[in-house]
């Protein structure tokens, strides 16, 4: 199996970050490469601009692929699926024209020009939206287009509209939101080997956030202890194991039934609820709180 992930830019290290967290760790790096082996002898991986991903996919270069949503929805492939949001690269496509242009309203731009890199997506919001206004294709410095008088208004990216501002421009309407999607050619989305990606990514990303605790819990306190676990889910509790001395019978000085009578604990909880979590778990009575990182955790 191939996934296309982009060879450059502001996407190129959070994607190969997340394939490494994943378990797909690049053989050999992914510097000045088109292609790379994974530890997986069934996965590679292809390096391509993040434009070029949907067609790759599309055309059955990879099976699946890794780019924003916008270069998705730009390439308009008919025979992919997206399969998950991996919640990064997030931005959005806008609608912009001058602070003092006169357009106020999508229906302002109706009769005039709009320059963007991304015809596609603009043709298709401005058919929905019912506005006749010409598209006009450019290749880079969209901001700077209606200035020059080649366009009334922009659809481009932004991020934190800082650059609009700076270009003295105000956003008028959301075309579309973006962040980096996992996506798959459909024939192919259901193959056993794409779902284990899937599943090994969606893992990474529910671990984000999260930290493992684990305790001692005398049996008496368990519900008392319950009470102060935040819900992720009810937490798994086990006996402690057997921790007699070196003579059959001798504890080493230990109670042997408050050993018998103390419960181990382990819960999943939000990395920020962990202070206050812990603060209410040794008021309610438990004791060795153990706090770790999660690398990957599977539904």
């Amino acid at each position: 199996m191939r996934i296309a992930v982009p060879n450059k830019g502001r996407l190129h290290e959070p994607t190969i970050e997340l394939l490494e967290r994943a378990g797909l760790h690049l053989r050999d790096g992914a510097d000045r490469k088109l292609y790379a082996d994974t530890v997986d002898p069934d996965v590679s991986v292809l390096f391509a601009r993040a434009a070029d991903i949907p067609e790759y996919v599309a055309d059955g270069a990879a099976e699946v692929g890794i780019t924003g949503r916008d270069q998705i929805a730009e390439a308009a492939p008919d025979n992919v699926t997206e399969l998950l949001d991996l919640g990064f690269g997030e931005c959005r496509l806008v609608l912009a024209a001058p602070e003092e242009g006169g357009i106020e309203t999508p229906e302002d731009v109706a009769g005039g020009k709009v320059a963007t890199e991304f015809p596609t997506i603009t043709r298709n919001y401005l058919e929905e939206a019912g506005i006749d206004a010409k598209v006009v294709e450019v290749t880079g410095a969209t901001e700077l287009t209606p200035h020059a008088g080649m366009a009334d208004a922009i659809v481009d990216i932004t991020s934190t509209g800082t650059t609009l501002q700076v270009n003295r421009l105000a956003i008028i309407d959301e075309v579309l939101q973006s962040s980096v999607q996992l996506f798959a050619r459909e024939d192919a989305a259901t193959d056993e080997k794409v779902e284990q990606v899937t599943t090994a990514m969606e893992s990474v990303l529910d671990a984000e956030g999260k930290r493992y605790l684990m305790m001692n819990v005398p049996r008496d306190q368990l519900e008392d202890v319950r009470e102060q676990i935040p819900g992720l889910g009810g937490p798994t509790v086990m006996d402690v194991a057997d921790r007699e001395g070196p003579a059959s019978g001798d504890t080493g000085g230990v109670d042997a039934d408050t050993e018998e009578d103390m419960l181990a604990v382990h819960v999943v909880v939000d990395e920020r609820d962990v202070f206050e979590t812990i603060t209410n778990l040794k008021t309610a009575g438990a004791s060795g709180i153990l706090v770790t990182e999660i690398e990957r955790l599977v539904e």
